[in-house]
């Protein structure tokens, strides 16, 4: 008979671990892969996955929790669309909470961390110099995601998760708005360099005044 001891165990190789299906289907929503008002049918997302349809009901059931996805009585499920008025109220919530990362991200800020956000800072400016708007939205997203991390503050960070991830239709149109980079850009250089500069009060305000500036240009687009 042979010993199966622990060390074997723990020596083996790890089976691979599937993918999270909430965050397939979430990403295929934020990326456009299903539009507004698309019907999610489980069967269909069952195959294109190869997922169970349990697993499919799951995820569609965690996407309803997080406002992307509304279930429709006896109709399934469907891609939430969010109104250009609900996308300002969320910016309007997300001015108090980011804001407060942009502060804690200055008080928390190592040399090491700075570094970082240097280089950060230098691929932004490349992108707007080349005119690459793609790369210039995600180089913002990766921005809004270190802010959060720099900040240390849980609570804030799954909110401004959660929120972002509603309004990330709106946010990549912003990004090709005609002439909105001329604008945004400076506005994130100014927090970034608020940050670096280790000043709460400077990283709060700049943070502040460009998502103000969001919540008017969403309203323009009505």
């Amino acid at each position: 008979m042979i010993e199966v001891t622990d060390a074997a165990i723990a020596a083996a190789p790890a089976a691979p671990s599937r993918p999270d299906l909430t965050q397939q289907i979430r990403d295929a929503i934020l990326d456009a892969g299903f539009a507004p008002h698309q019907r999610l049918i489980e069967a269909d997302l069952s195959e294109r996955y190869d997922a169970s349809r349990a697993a499919v009901r799951t995820a569609l059931l965690n996407l309803a929790n997080e406002g992307l996805v509304e279930r429709l009585p006896n109709r399934g499920a469907r891609v939430r669309a969010i109104s250009v008025d609900e996308a300002v109220e969320i910016v309007e919530v997300r001015i108090g909470l980011e804001s407060l990362c942009a502060r804690k991200a200055a008080q928390n800020l190592a040399d090491a961390d700075a570094r970082a956000l240097t280089a950060l800072r230098t691929q932004i400016v490349d992108a707007v110099a080349a005119g690459n708007l793609v790369e210039y939205s995600r180089l913002n997203q990766e921005l809004d995601r270190r802010i959060r991390e720099l900040s240390r503050h849980e609570t804030a960070t799954q909110l401004l998760e959660r929120l972002r991830a509603q309004s990330a239709r709106h946010q990549f149109r912003l990004a090709f708005h005609p002439g909105r980079v001329a604008t945004s850009a400076p506005e994130h250089i100014a927090i970034i360099d608020a940050i670096l500069a280790r000043d709460p009060d400077a990283a709060e305000a700049t943070t502040q005044a460009h998502l103000e500036g969001i919540v008017e240009v969403l309203r323009s687009m009505d």
